[in-house]
């Protein structure tokens, strides 16, 4: 389109032809004083537009690399310029890219960190279901002396008919009673391990640790 910047990669089209045409100057393909294009010949020759044409040449002229004569064509003016520009040029063909890498690189940052929040999600929604469909995940409940069935037994308290949690073991003086029955006594500083569906750690907690 007329008008449009065009490019290939980051650096607009238009100057990479006058970077071009000013490295074919310093390399000596070009000499001070010799006539090179009129711009529709540069369009062709570069397959563009006669606007990108026309830019690539105001570049050169910008730089006092070339001098436009009307009507006739681009005449040479300034190898010591088309060498200042070339360099300007390497920096900027430097800038582009490493803002191109930077770009690249927050784009696949984004995308890891979809992922990443997709797995995690993915994991969160798995142990919940695991939770849910698995009622062995044992809970401990540890006796201190805030409990109001302190040296009561399982029995005694209704525990299971008030919690609906199964006590599977007990942990006292660093030793475990496994499957201790309805008999087994609430006990200080014992770890109870129970289980029972999702709610049961709430009620269990409610039970033995009533609010006052």
């Amino acid at each position: 389109m007329e008008g449009k910047k065009e490019k290939t990669g980051n650096i607009p089209k238009y100057e990479q032809i006058a970077a071009d045409i000013a490295y074919q100057i310093v390399e000596g393909t070009y000499k001070e004083g010799e006539k090179i294009y009129a711009r529709s010949s540069i369009g062709s020759r570069y397959n563009v537009s006669s606007e990108t044409a026309r830019r690539a040449v105001c570049v050169l002229a910008d730089w006092d690399i070339v001098e436009v004569e009307k009507n006739s064509g681009v005449i040479i003016t300034s190898i010591l310029n088309a060498k200042n520009f070339l360099s300007q040029h390497q920096q900027t063909q430097s800038i582009y890219s490493l803002k191109s890498k930077i770009m690249d690189s927050v784009e696949r940052q984004k995308q890891e960190n979809k992922e990443l929040q997709k797995h995690l999600t993915e994991l969160i929604e798995q142990i919940e279901c695991y939770r849910a469909t698995n009622p062995f995940i044992p809970h401990e409940l540890i006796i201190s002396e805030e409990t109001p069935y302190l040296n009561k037994s399982i029995a005694e308290v209704n525990f299971w008919q008030e919690t609906f949690a199964t006590v599977i073991a007990i942990k006292r003086n660093g030793n475990i009673i496994m499957s201790p029955g309805p008999k087994a006594v609430f006990r200080l500083n014992d770890i109870f391990y129970y289980t029972g569906n999702e709610d049961c750690y709430r009620r269990v907690q409610e039970f033995m640790y009533p609010k006052i």
